[in-house]
């Protein structure tokens, strides 16, 4: 598996039920805070650790998800492996590896929404290392129904 990768395990093609990917994520990546109005997301951390939150922020505030807060106080947590997190569907939510080795996951999403190829597209964009992409990568996420709230980083800043 490449440094940053994903394996697609059940395509959207074979199962109208969901689609199942192996995410292999670098340190220094944060998938940024978005949000699925029409699925719902497992994720089951299989080795290294990564930050994660799924909750509706008191305040959507900055660039940065990882000092937000639930109404109840809830944080974001370090999942390790064997850690499974549930996220509804319009729930905000996000992850990041900060490391000191890579992590990977097990990624499941339902109804299954053409997630693959969102990922191949989003993979592509970003080997082309055309400079700022922030304008791409949204456009891309509206189409395949992810709503981006704060930026998706190739490392933490």
């Amino acid at each position: 598996m490449p440094p940053f990768g994903l394996r697609v395990k059940i395509s959207s093609e074979r199962s109208a039920a969901g689609s199942l990917f192996e995410a292999a994520i670098p340190v220094g990546f944060d998938v940024g805070a978005h949000v699925h109005r029409r699925s719902e997301e497992f994720f089951y951390v299989l080795r290294g650790e990564v930050e994660i939150f799924a909750f509706e922020p008191v305040a959507r505030t900055g660039d940065d998800w990882h000092a937000w807060r639930s109404p109840e106080g809830e944080g974001v947590v370090r999942a390790a492996a064997g850690t499974v997190v549930h996220v509804p569907p319009g729930i905000p939510h996000g992850f990041s590896n900060p490391g000191p080795e890579p992590a990977r996951l097990l990624l499941h999403t339902a109804p299954p929404a053409h997630h693959e190829d969102y990922f191949d597209e989003l993979l592509a964009l970003l080997a082309a290392r055309r400079g700022d992409t922030t304008d791409e990568v949204r456009a891309l996420r509206e189409r395949y129904d992810i709503e981006q709230l704060t930026p998706l980083r190739s490392a933490r800043t």
